[in-house]
């Protein structure tokens, strides 16, 4: 084979870890019940893929390929275990498939198996710190690192949460499946708050190269629409319709070359309109229910920007109302942030810093950059160049995402 082939079997292989990683990882878990055990087997499926794709070429179904492989692999890996431990006998004989296709009939449970690794991530048993890490480690692929940035968090504390998790689950057999109708209503609020950051992570990822990871959004809207078949409560609409809402808007966010556009400036010809209609429907039903929450809060909020032809008619007085219903029903720093920037809209940019700077004097977002990225565009705005310069230095210095940086960069150029 070729050189030039060579290079294009390893860039698929590349293609299909980046898009189908977690989705095999899932559900070699479920095949092989451990954690630790379908992790290297990943590895060591796909390290089989960059000796044998290039001789073989690469497999009509490529994902059972690498689930059978790698499902081999660790049988292979138990049975050494065997010769040295008697006790794994059992679970070496458990592991035997009985055909020579290790997914077989399993292939039509590939797709949900995500969403039993979230809900086995979730499982009550574990501590809640502990259950957002795993499921972000595990469903997400981020690395220790990532989540603990995200969390302002050590990393060794967020490796060891990960690793008490993987016992608790191996150790009191926590069973990998969604749970019985009765079961589902107590694990949900979880599964939701983790489907909501798997997309966060997508649509405006916390470090790197990219605004975006366009396979993580992709991923939780999936698996939000999962659980709507399965649980089609006014929440779990709301999550939905708040993700495919955002998700709308990609194709706008950045320039070709990849660089931020904020809202005000995006080509809104760009948006996705058939994601819009179904964002808006979802949220219509979830608001028809009167038992609605944060999630479709957030994403009647979504409607307003997605109805509003131009930034300037953007309907500022019902997207504050809205905040404030919603930083009633669940407070926190970030959401009086996004309502006062939303104030700053309606009522001009000093109402809406002097609300940001009273937020920052409690230092709850000191460390938050989009608080202090928030005073600095409002501090321009009113011509407060050096508060500006100084906010914006700020936030430069917290994040760790490149366009970000540049567009502040940018901004501070402005400035001179």
């Amino acid at each position: 084979m070729s050189e030039i082939s060579t290079a294009e079997i390893r860039e698929k292989i590349d293609w299909v870890y980046r898009a189908e990683a977690g989705r095999i990882l899932a559900t070699l878990i479920r095949l092989l019940g451990d954690f630790d055990l379908a992790e290297d087997a990943v590895h060591d499926a796909f390290a089989a893929a960059l000796e044998r794709w290039p001789k073989d070429g690469v497999p009509s179904n490529p994902r059972a390929w690498l689930v059978s492989t790698g499902r081999f692999k660790a049988i292979d890996v138990m049975r050494q275990r065997v010769r040295f431990d008697s006790s794994q006998e059992k679970i070496a004989e458990r592991l035997e498939p009985h055909s020579n296709d290790a997914t077989g009939s399993d292939e039509e449970s590939v797709e949900d198996d995500r969403l039993r690794l979230i809900f086995t991530c979730c499982h009550p048993a574990l501590a809640p710190e502990a259950r957002v890490a795993l499921t972000l480690r595990e469903v997400c692929g981020l690395t220790t690192e990532e989540i603990a940035r995200a969390f302002l968090t050590g990393a060794p504390t967020l490796a060891q949460r990960i690793v008490r998790a993987k016992a608790k689950i191996r150790d009191a057999h926590i069973p990998y499946q969604v749970p019985p109708p009765a079961e589902l209503p107590e694990r949900l609020d979880t599964v939701l708050q983790i489907i909501y950051l798997v997309f966060n992570e997508g649509y405006s990822a916390s470090s790197g190269a990219s605004l975006t990871r366009a396979e993580l959004s992709a991923e939780a809207i999936r698996l939000g629409r999962l659980l709507n078949e399965l649980l089609p409560g006014p929440e779990v609409m709301g999550l939905l319709a708040l993700m495919v809402l955002q998700e709308s808007r990609r194709a706008a966010r950045t320039s070709p070359a990849g660089e931020l556009i904020l809202l005000e400036n995006q080509n809104r010809s760009l948006w996705n309109q058939e994601q819009i209609k179904e964002g808006v429907a979802l949220v219509e039903r979830a608001l028809l229910s009167r038992r609605f929450g944060p999630y479709t809060l957030q994403a009647a909020i979504a409607a307003v920007h997605s109805q509003a032809t131009s930034a300037a008619a953007t309907d500022w007085p019902q997207i504050v109302a809205l905040y404030s219903v919603l930083a009633r029903a669940e407070p926190s720093p970030i959401i009086e942030l996004n309502l006062a920037v939303a104030v700053a809209m309606r009522d001009g940019p000093e109402v809406g810093l002097a609300l940001i700077d009273d937020i920052l004097k409690r230092g709850e977002l000191n460390e938050y950059h989009l608080a202090h990225a928030a005073r600095a565009d409002l501090c321009r705005r009113l011509g407060k160049t050096a508060e500006a310069r100084s906010a914006y230095e700020k936030a430069l210095a917290l994040t760790q995402q490149e366009p970000e940086q540049r567009f502040l960069q940018n901004r501070l150029r402005e400035l001179e």
